[in-house]
């Protein structure tokens, strides 16, 4: 009997052995026979983790051919985990995206590489239909819309209540926040949607995200604490169309947006007489993130007029409006239908103020000790281009102030360095332009010599500026 256990014993552990040995050799021919189904290695004898830190040191435009060696390599690529990295490793580059519409009332999203000095069409984004009607597959009409286009919107809508211009889809916001890029609202016809789509520059595919609790279209957008504020706007009733005091905001982590206490326009209370209260309807005519707030500019509107009452600000640390700095408003530069633009760069507030003459404008810069605007830049060549509905956007990229210009055949990229601005008041003095280069003509009273650069150019026939981002991955 002992004999006999002892044999057995001997065999269980014989066979423990083999099955060690089998399992070990499975497992090599796993890894084999997933080698040639496509699914190797990033890199051939480099642990993925090696091979995803190197992935992430290549620019970003070396992605587009990347993706294309193997299909591992594109999932590498679209994946989270590789820009998480470039992010640990400071290797994120920041892109500028340009929305444009062009002639037959189709938007486009393009990107620019500031690097490599190339172009990228975006994928465009799916249509969608009036939320009074059921979806049916696509629709021709597609979300895009133009702010600059609230004059000829509310001009039908004071005119006559419950009637608009026939516009397609016009009055979307656009703004960024953790990564990606978002439009909001618009109108489709005479209704404003609640509908909101993301673009995933990773994924390079667009997604319907959890619409806002009201339709809005012509609303302003800002930045906070990687959230994304949405203020004002008009919405639709059963008389027409009527301008929104209620702002909300989205948390891109939680996909939800929550509602935040309403906009006062408390100057817009203060009218002497009804007539005029009915007459002259409050509009949030821009916004900016600034100092931590958000900066509302506002104005009483009524067809070809604007009347400035200054603006409001919103501390998201109390949860409540208060009034903007009488000089901000005052100063705040007025673009084409009474809308005010500006950008933060490095914490500065710029805007850009067009001149009397048609190819020209300056440069201000916002003085927040001094509640005042100060001409920073002046003459800045923009070429005039009095059909298109936007000739110029301000973008802040790589930590410098850009504008963006538009005239018949081109749109231009310019570029200069405000870190070294003057701290006071610079009259205007003429440009001397020379190929690529922009800069001041000599001055007694200028001290420093300010060049604008052209960094890139592209075909803008029959395209007119809408909106632009940027975006850092």
């Amino acid at each position: 009997m002992g004999s006999l256990l002892s044999v057995n014993g001997s065999k269980t552990v014989a066979g423990e052995v083999f099955e060690l040995l089998q399992s070990e050799a499975c497992k090599r021919q796993r890894v084999l026979s997933a080698s040639c189904e496509g699914n190797p290695r990033l890199i051939p004898s480099l642990p993925d983790e090696i091979s995803i830190q190197i992935l992430a040191r290549l620019n970003r435009i070396c992605y587009l051919k990347v993706r294309l060696v193997s299909r591992a390599w594109k999932s590498a690529i679209m994946s989270s985990e590789l820009f998480n990295v470039r992010k640990e490793l400071g290797t994120t580059e920041e892109w500028l995206y340009i929305l444009t519409k062009v002639e037959d009332e189709k938007f486009l999203w393009y990107a620019f590489d500031p690097l490599s000095r190339i172009w990228q069409r975006l994928p465009t984004m799916p249509g969608v239909v009036s939320e009074d009607e059921p979806r049916k597959g696509v629709a021709a009409l597609r979300m895009f819309g133009s702010s600059t286009k609230i004059a000829d919107t509310v001009r039908g809508w004071l005119r006559k209540k419950g009637t608009l211009d026939p516009l397609p889809f016009h009055g979307s916001a656009v703004g960024a926040v953790d990564g990606c890029l978002y439009v909001l609202g618009g109108l489709s016809k005479a209704s404003a949607m609640r509908c909101v789509w993301q673009y995933n520059p990773i994924l390079n595919v667009w997604t319907e995200m959890s619409p806002m609790s009201i339709g809005r279209a012509f609303c302003k957008t800002g930045i906070l604490n990687n959230k994304l504020y949405v203020v004002g706007g008009v919405a639709r009733d059963r008389v027409g169309l009527t301008s929104l005091q209620s702002a909300e905001v989205f948390d891109p982590q939680t996909g939800v947006w929550s509602e935040i206490p309403s906009m006062p326009f408390s100057k817009a209370q203060v009218l002497p007489t009804a007539f005029l209260a009915d007459l002259l309807k409050p509009i949030a005519t821009g916004m900016t993130s600034y100092r931590g707030r958000l900066f509302v500019a506002q104005s009483l509107y009524c067809w070809p007029f604007f009347v400035d009452v200054g603006g409001e600000v919103y501390d998201p640390e109390i949860n409540s409006w208060d009034q903007m700095p009488t000089g901000m408003g005052e100063g705040w530069p007025v673009k084409q239908a009474g809308t005010k633009l500006s950008v933060t760069v490095e914490g500065e507030l710029y805007a850009l103020e067009p001149s009397t003459s048609l190819d020209s404008a300056r440069i201000k810069v916002y003085d927040y000790q001094n509640d005042t605007w100060k001409v920073l830049f002046g003459d800045i060549p923009i070429s005039d281009c009095s059909n298109s509905e936007s000739s110029y956007l301000l973008a802040s990229l790589l930590g410098q102030l850009h504008i963006i210009t538009k005239d018949a055949n081109s749109i231009t990229i310019m570029q200069t360095d405000t870190r070294n601005h003057l701290t006071s008041s610079v009259p205007s003095s003429s440009f001397s332009c020379n190929g690529s280069f922009c800069e001041p003509a000599e001055s007694s009273a200028v001290s420093e010599t300010h060049i604008w650069r052209i960094i890139a150019t592209r075909n803008g026939r029959s395209t007119d500026l809408v909106s632009c981002q940027t975006l850092d991955l």
